[in-house]
């Protein structure tokens, strides 16, 4: 292509260039860059700009060619190559494009011919300076997209249309020349508008004590020589160690705290609209009234139908003046209803008041409180469980010192606030306990290290009933000097019984639970009744995936070994730890496990909590299952507690008991599973069947899964920064969901008397009282109780008049606080309220679950539609009676080859058919 140019051409090009640089002197126009410049426009490139054939790019002329200029077609890719292009380089407003003739040049000994400068290239080689000027005509006033000046006159022309005569000439007179004096400028006062904060909160500041790592060496080793040398890893035995993948179960990902901002901005969305573009104009426009004259004004003010239309509208403009004076019509009264709350007391009695605390600065100072119990038959008396405020890390680095501390339970009394009545000793501490509901004396609990205990305090028993002091009335007649020192102390109360350590849980007792007096579970998990009218089980869980059920009855063995005399009953052993459970003590194993799997791989469910169904002393499920006959003398004559399981030939099936029940998990899911276990289909054992459904909703650890007292299928859940409300039966969620609040919530318990009231505790020390037939979008009551975060809380009536409230802490105090009248005194119809209120939930769960099933539906139809229009034939969607037909027809052939098969091995034998009566 180079060749194409003729050496002709060269040396002129050069001879040019020569001459420029001789003159001097350069043009007046802006170069690309400049104000005059090329300047980005419409995204779109416009039709003018491109050449669709050679007849369409060109045009009759409208107007006369100036002399000098020459109109030219330049094709899209000629304006790419000098960066020209239409509407986009170039526009109708900065149509002006300076192209170098060097440019010019080079591309035409590239293209030759086909360059769209080549019908004037010796007018381009014979131009005098090295800088072209080309314009943009939108409009094809000459005949082509583009025309270029071929003389300095002509580009003058263009650059400077006001002439010799104009603004710009020659002509004109000289400006005067403005001199700018400098002016220094002078520092103002600085105005603080935030930013420092920000600059603060960007730097970094250490927040946490730095850590710091030991590394040993034996000191002899210290600057001994060595040398490096290769090692073939199989010279010897177990010399690399082979790190293959598998599931771990205990993975947890951690994340690296970050700092990131980010900012919302609308996005950039192209839209068009079918409107004809008018050239824009300033213009302005100004609205005015229309209004009579003033001698219309006047005729229709003497007119006497405006007179007697004044007359007729007067008296309803004073009565609406009267009104507004007397009262106010914009008043909304819906808003201002008298509630049940007003008609006793007023709104300061509608807030927890403090009635006692207890902390005792030995034994619970600086712990966390685990877990809150009141005494089910002694008014008054309450116990919490205590522990380490330690991470796994912490206590193995602090091992001696938490082997050294006593874990220890605290029965206190409101009659002594400051020493405990009891304290009861555990191997390790207690996370959850609780009393039985058949004899108080007995108290079982479960351990951090997975194992479950028992405590028989019965010998104590007075010591609670009595005030503290209350013993000395007896032992008045003790002569002096003959006094019992320890009369006034605390009594340390040590477990009784321990489970073995080999069949306990994994992982900490997270949540533990005796089982109805009414009832029992064997080995199979299948509910009977308990003939004795005893506690006997005990449910517990932990995260080791597992729920274990555990039997207090001894397996096996004669009956009068457990079933002494009271006399006897009352005799202790040397070490003063009661016999009552000797049997179980370190040989204590579940009769049932439940893990729970899930239903697709990657781990299991980690339980936290779990709530059964069968609630204490509701007995239906009993008298649907017994045909009438009384139990008393059976009850009487089986020994309570102790005496071995009785035969199950004995005992009726309980149809009535639900066997399934919720889980809440240590990842936030609420799971609904039966306990009882079936056969594998895959492997054909017998185990937990896989969960009905869960649902990942918590955003943290579930602390809570507790039955209404006045609802049986309604399950309050709380966990990580929500709360949800479940309605055994629907699987599709939860009935009520709360929006994630700024705090994490800790623990959460129902109203034992208000069927709509239920209590949140949270992390600040603050305590929500909610009430979902007033608010269910934020709570009725928020009182802060406390600095520290709150572990655990328990409503418990003491008397008709009378609810407390026990809220724990983290720093080891338990508050007892009253609740008010209007939070204690239910409502008229406020259980009829309440279930209204669940049943138009449950309706609009289900509203909702249509709708997105429709809307799925509906999506799949505009898909095939689609596709029908695309040519593609869409998938063949069979009725219901088609899909039970083939399934029929599939069994039905599965039948007929078992049958085949069973009678060529002769398994089947053909019966003979019967004869017809007669």
């Amino acid at each position: 292509m180079a060749d194409s140019v003729s050496d002709k051409e060269k040396e002129s090009s050069k001879q040019n260039e020569k001459e420029q640089d001789t003159a001097g002197k350069k043009s007046p126009a802006s170069k690309t860059g400049s104000a005059k410049g090329s300047r980005a426009g419409s995204p779109q490139k416009s039709p003018k700009g491109s050449r669709e054939g050679t007849d369409k790019g060109r045009s009759t002329p409208s107007k006369r060619v100036p002399d000098g200029v020459v109109p030219i077609f330049l094709s899209s890719k000629t304006q790419e190559i000098f960066h020209c292009r239409a509407d986009e380089d170039v526009s109708e407003e900065n149509p002006f494009k300076i192209i170098t003739k060097e440019e010019i040049i080079e591309d035409m000994k590239l293209r030759a011919a086909v360059c769209d400068f080549h019908p004037v290239k010796q007018q381009i080689i014979d131009y005098p300076t090295d800088e072209i000027l080309v314009v943009y005509d939108c409009d094809f006033k000459y005949g082509q997209n583009f025309y270029v000046a071929l003389t300095e006159e002509a580009k003058e022309k263009l650059l400077n249309p006001g002439g010799e005569d104009g603004e710009g000439g020659e002509g004109a007179e000289p400006e005067d020349e403005i001199v700018y004096k400098y002016i220094p400028p002078e520092p103002k006062e600085w105005v603080s508008q935030g930013s420092e904060k920000e600059i603060k909160e960007e730097s970094v500041v250490e927040n946490r004590r730095r850590i710091k790592v030991s590394v040993k060496r034996i000191r002899k080793e210290f600057g001994a020589p060595y040398r490096f040398q290769d090692r073939n890893v199989s010279d010897a035995k177990d010399g690399y160690i082979e790190c293959l993948p598998y599931d771990d179960r205990t993975f947890e990902l951690k994340k690296i705290e970050l700092d990131k901002s980010i900012q919302s901005v609308p996005e950039i969305v192209e839209m068009s609209s079918q409107t004809d573009w008018k050239y824009p104009r300033n213009a302005n426009t100004q609205y005015v009234p229309r209004e009579f004259t003033q001698k219309e004004k006047e005729e229709i003010e003497n007119s006497k139908n405006y007179q007697a239309f004044l007359e007729n509208v007067t008296p309803r403009f004073k009565l609406a003046l009267q009104q507004n004076e007397i009262m106010d019509v914009f008043y909304i009264d819906w808003k201002h209803l008298g509630d049940a709350e007003g008609d006793f007391g007023n709104k300061s009695d509608n807030h927890l008041k403090e009635y006692q605390s207890f902390t005792d600065l030995q034994f619970s100072k600086d712990k966390r409180i685990t877990c809150i119990q009141w005494h089910p038959t002694v008014k008054g008396v309450v116990a919490v469980s205590v522990g380490e405020k330690m991470t796994f890390d912490d206590r193995i680095d602090h091992a001696a010192k938490v082997i050294m501390t006593p874990s220890l339970i605290l029965i206190w009394s409101f009659t002594d606030p400051i020493h405990p009545q009891l304290l009861l000793e555990a191997p390790d501490d207690i996370y959850s306990f609780q009393f039985s509901p058949s004899d108080p004396n007995i108290i079982c609990g479960g351990c951090l290290n997975g194992q479950v205990v028992l405590w028989d305090i019965s010998a104590h028993a007075d010591r609670l009933k009595q005030p503290r002091g209350g013993n000395r009335g007896k032992k008045s007649n003790v002569l002096p000097g003959f006094e019992d020192p320890n009369a006034l102390k605390t009594p340390i109360v040590r477990y009784c019984a321990v489970s073995s350590i080999e069949h306990s849980h994994r992982a900490a007792i997270a949540d533990i639970l005796w089982l109805p007096d009414h009832m029992e579970v064997n080995r199979m998990g299948v509910p009977q009744e308990n003939k004795s009218m005893q506690s006997c089980q005990i449910m517990t869980c932990a995260t080791d995936y597992s729920i274990l059920v555990w039997d207090t009855r001894p397996p096996k063995g004669p009956q009068h070994q457990f079933t002494a005399k009271k006399d006897d009953h009352d005799q202790k052993n040397p070490m003063g730890i009661p016999t009552t459970f000797k049997h179980l003590d370190l040989v204590w194993k579940p009769m049932l496990k439940v893990h729970l799997h899930k239903s697709e791989p990657g781990g299991d469910h980690s339980p936290t909590k779990f709530s059964i169904q069968e609630k204490q002393g509701n007995r239906e499920a009993l008298s649907k299952a017994t045909d009438g006959q009384d139990m008393s003398k059976e009850a009487a004559m089986g020994g309570g507690y102790y005496t071995k399981p009785g035969s199950g030939k004995d005992k009726r099936t309980l149809q009535s008991v639900k066997t399934h029940f919720y889980v809440g998990t240590e990842d936030g899911e609420v799971v609904y599973v039966d306990w009882m276990p079936q056969k594998d289909q895959d492997t054909g054992k017998i185990q937990t069947p896989k969960p009905d459904f869960y649902h990942a909703i918590h955003d943290g650890r579930v602390n809570t899964v507790q039955r209404s007292p006045f609802f049986k299928d309604i399950v309050l859940c709380v966990g990580g920064w929500t709360f949800t409300i479940w309605k055994e039966g629907v699987t599709t969620g939860p009935i009520l969901q709360s929006a994630a609040g700024s705090v994490r919530m800790s623990s959460g318990h129902w109203s034992p008397s208000r069927p709509g009231v239920f209590f949140i505790s949270k992390d600040d020390g603050t305590v929500d009282v909610w009430d979902i037939l007033d608010k269910t979008h934020e709570p009725t009551l928020s009182q802060s109780i406390t600095s520290a975060p709150i572990t655990q809380l328990y409503p418990f009536p003491v008397s008709q008049k009378q609810h407390l409230l026990a809220v724990g802490d983290d720093a080891g105090t338990l508050h007892i606080l009253e609740i008010p009248w209007s939070l204690r005194q239910p409502t008229p119809n406020e259980i009829t309220g309440v279930s209204n209120y669940f049943e138009r939930e449950v309706k609009r769960r289900t509203f909702v679950v249509q709708r997105w099933d429709f809307r799925e539906h509906e999506k799949r139809e505009i898909e095939a539609e689609q596709k029908r229009k695309a040519g593609i034939a869409p998938n063949v969607v069979l009725s219901d009676e088609e899909i039970e037909f083939r399934l029929k027809q599939e069994y039905q052939q599965y039948v007929d080859e078992e049958t085949a098969f069973l009678r060529e091995l002769g398994i089947l034998k053909e019966e003979d058919e019967p004869l017809p009566e007669t």
